[in-house]
């Protein structure tokens, strides 16, 4: 089986979910995406964790090589993805902490100090989606569309996690109705 090209290894996966065939595969060149990985990274444990996620992508998603090009190419395809997605949610990441500390320093002070729930608590009740668009919403003041924009998530889906969210902790913490996103559209 390690003869095996890379498109027969995969048909073998696609075929009958074949672990072993797989397995030659990221023997194959796991050292190529985690090198690769690791340049982009600058940190091999990040890299090793990107580089897994990958070849977890790449099981998942066996059935979607075409083919038409080499396997490595399409595999280096998912890890760059990979890395993207793990950058982006960095980036999103480091934009709502900072979001909802200044958010939760207006609001207290608003407040007059410990009239209101402490926002993390509040923020606590939310899943995450709702969490990320409703701080995108009132603490950077994006309209929907914009928030949609930023999380690559449908207009629709973005209004409705807000309105929840909004609904939610309305509900768990007996709060009045409040304004909307600077542009709800």
């Amino acid at each position: 089986m390690t003869d095996a090209s890379d498109e027969a290894l995969v048909a073998s996966v696609v075929a009958a979910r074949d672990a072993a065939a797989f397995e030659v595969l990221v023997r194959r060149h796991q050292s190529r995406v985690r090198n690769w990985l690791r340049l982009l990274t600058r940190s091999s444990a990040r890299a090793d964790d990107l580089a897994q996620e990958t070849f977890i992508r790449a099981w998942r998603r066996a059935h979607t090589f075409s083919g038409r090009g080499k396997f490595v190419s399409w595999l280096m395809k998912i890890a760059y993805n990979t890395f993207l997605e793990e950058r982006r949610g960095d980036r999103l990441r480091t934009r709502v902490a900072a979001a909802v500390s200044q958010a939760q320093t207006e609001e207290l002070a608003a407040a007059g100090g410990d009239e209101w729930p402490d926002l993390e608590r509040m923020l606590a009740v939310l899943s995450a989606d709702e969490r990320v668009t409703l701080v995108l919403c009132y603490a950077h003041g994006l309209s929907h569309s914009e928030i949609a924009d930023v999380i690559d998530m449908p207009l629709g889906t973005v209004k409705s996690h807000v309105h929840r969210a909004k609904a939610k902790i309305r509900e768990r913490f007996a709060l009045a109705e409040s304004g909307a996103c600077a542009r709800s559209k």
